[in-house]
C-alpha cells in the first residue's frame, strides 16, 4: 500500500518525527524561542525615571529562563513613557505614548540588539492602551486621549508587515490603565479605570484575536485594580500589582480558555503600580514600577504554580515606571 503524502512517522533510529512529502521522508524541526536565542527573551522600552526625573528612550532585555540584571538592547527614537508593547516570536512593537502623547509604532527584532525602527501609526494619539498579541496580530486596547477622554477602541496590526493600525472593535467598557495578555486565540483585557464614572474597575473582557468584533465579558477581578501588569503562557494569565487606591502586591490569575473570576496567586516582592511585564511558557516576569517611589526591581514566578514572586535582578535604568514590555515566548505564540 503506498504511503500517502503528509503521513507522519517516528524514526526510532534518529529519535525524530518525520513526514512524507510524496517522494521522501523529511524530518520535522521544532521552533522555539529557546532554540533561537538561547532562552525566551523579554524586552522593555521607554518609561519614566526619577534619576534624573525625565522620560527615557532606553530599551533593555533579559533572558527569562535565567536570573540577573537587564542588559542594554538599544533605544527608542524619542524618550517617552506608555509605549506599550506586543510581540511575535521575532518582532517586538512599541506603540503610542504620553510625554508627549503620540500614535507612533516602532519595532525591534527581539533576537538581536539595536535601535527600534518605524512601523506605522495607531488610529489615535493615546496612552495607557495596553496590548496583547498572537503570532500574527497585535491588539492595542482602550487608553487615554488628551485632554480627558477614556477610550473603548481596539486597534490591531499585522506584526510581520509594517503599516498603520486598523479598527478591530470595542471594549465592553471604555477604560485605561488596565492589563492585557493572550493565548494564541484569545486576548484578555483586565481591570483599569472606567470612563464614566472615573472609578477603578474589576471587569475582565476577552476577544478572539483572529476575528474582528467587540469584546465580551469574561468575569471579574477579585481585587479591582488600575495600573497592574499582566502576562501569560498559553494557559494561564497573571495580573500583578496596581492601585486600589493604595498600592498593592497582589497577584491574581485566571485560565484563559474558560470564563470566570480571578483567584489569588501570591504576592510580588514589592507592591507597586505602573510596572511592566513579559513571559515565557514557564515564567512570568515583572519589571520596575512605583511604590509610589520608582523601582528598578525585577520579579518572577513559575506561571503554573501558586506562590510569591522571587527576585530576578534589576533594570538597567536606576528606577523606571510605565515602560512597555514584551517577549518572544509569551502565551499568544
Amino acid at each position: 500500500m503506498p504511503v500517502p503524502s503528509g503521513a507522519l512517522r517516528f524514526n526510532s533510529d534518529s529519535g525524530k518525527l518525520e513526514y512524507y512529502n510524496g517522494e521522501e521522508w523529511w524530518q520535522i524541526d521544532n521552533f522555539s524561542a529557546d532554540n533561537a536565542t538561547g532562552g525566551a527573551r523579554g524586552v522593555f522600552g521607554g518609561g519614566y525615571t526619577n534619576t534624573p526625573a525625565s522620560f527615557t528612550n532606553i530599551i533593555d532585555y533579559i533572558t527569562i529562563s535565567t536570573t540577573g540584571n537587564a542588559i542594554d538592547f538599544g533605544d527608542l527614537p524619542t524618550a517617552r513613557q506608555d509605549a506599550h508593547a506586543t510581540a511575535s516570536n521575532t518582532r517586538g512593537l512599541f506603540a503610542g505614548s504620553s510625554g508627549p502623547q503620540n500614535n507612533f509604532i516602532e519595532y525591534v527584532t527581539i533576537s538581536s540588539t539595536g535601535n527600534s525602527q518605524t512601523f506605522g501609526q495607531l488610529s489615535r494619539n493615546s496612552a495607557y492602551h495596553y496590548g496583547c498579541s498572537s503570532q500574527t496580530r497585535g491588539l492595542y486596547c482602550g487608553g487615554f486621549q488628551s485632554p480627558a477622554t477614556v477610550l473603548n477602541t481596539i486597534d490591531y496590526i499585522t506584526i510581520a508587515s509594517t503599516g498603520n493600525a486598523v479598527d478591530f472593535g470595542d471594549l465592553t467598557v471604555a477604560r485605561d490603565r488596565h492589563s492585557s495578555f493572550a493565548s494564541s486565540t484569545r486576548g484578555i483585557i483586565a481591570g483599569g479605570r472606567n470612563a464614566t464614572p472615573s472609578t477603578i474597575t474589576n471587569v475582565i473582557d476577552f476577544v478572539t484575536i483572529s476575528t474582528l468584533g467587540n469584546a465580551a465579558d469574561f468575569g471579574d477581578l477579585y481585587t479591582s485594580t488600575q495600573f497592574p501588569a499582566g502576562c501569560s503562557n498559553s494557559t494561564r494569565g497573571i495580573i500583578a500589582g496596581g492601585y486600589t487606591p493604595t498600592v498593592i502586591n497582589v497577584m491574581q490569575y485566571l485560565t484563559i480558555a474558560t470564563l470566570g473570576n480571578t483567584q489569588d496567586f501570591g504576592d510580588l516582592t514589592v507592591g507597586r503600580l505602573a510596572l511592566s511585564s513579559c513571559a515565557s511558557p514557564t515564567r512570568g516576569v515583572w519589571r520596575g514600577g512605583e511604590t509610589p517611589t520608582m523601582q528598578n526591581v525585577i520579579d518572577y514566578v513559575s506561571i503554573m504554580s501558586i506562590g510569591n514572586a522571587i527576585d530576578f535582578g534589576d533594570a538597567t535604568t536606576t528606577t523606571t515606571s510605565v515602560a512597555g514590555g514584551c517577549s518572544n515566548g509569551h502565551g499568544g505564540l
